[in-house]
């Protein structure tokens, strides 16, 4: 993994098993984000901010929010299909039919334009691009996630 966990630095991860992680000990094994002082410098003070700021505390509470919300979005527009995720990093996928799971794409593209004309910036994505990404900064407020569920009410109230 890597830029969000510098928050901007050059900084990458791996996250393995001590098992798979026992294996590149025979490697000579390189990547973009070399270790350097200042990196690590830059990474411990950003899980030093996570930890004192309770940011993974918000990601849950405000992701628990937002599934919520659009659970009550899935009941009121049939064109949802399905809401997948954890966290903060959430999928909403559109469907003409949820039995056969058909995707819409031409009211895909038209909500997901809608979404941009009102300030909301998500991703689309999938196989047939009918599935709209919300992965937002871990910061994200209450105000933000109540923001994003009336804007996705809209879109989805105009196609």
């Amino acid at each position: 993994m890597a830029k969000g966990i510098g928050n901007g630095a050059a900084l990458g991860a791996v996250v393995t098993t001590p098992e798979i992680a026992s294996s590149f000990t025979q490697w000579i094994h390189f990547n973009t984000f070399g270790g350097n002082p200042v990196a690590y410098a830059q990474g411990i003070a950003v899980l030093e901010v996570i930890e004192v700021d309770g940011i993974q505390e918000n990601v849950s509470r405000i992701g628990d929010r937002l599934f919520a919300g659009l659970a009550r979005l899935k009941q009121k527009h049939s064109v949802i299909g399905e809401v997948r995720g954890k966290g903060l990093m959430i999928g909403v996928e559109l469907v003409k039919d949820r039995g056969t799971k058909e995707p819409p794409v031409e009211k895909c593209t038209r909500a997901h334009e809608r979404c941009r004309e009102l300030g909301l910036l998500i991703g689309k994505e999938g196989l047939c691009r009918n599935t709209f990404r919300i992965k937002p900064s871990m910061c994200l407020t209450a105000a933000d996630a109540e923001f994003t569920l009336d804007v996705l009410n809209l879109a989805l109230s105009e196609i």
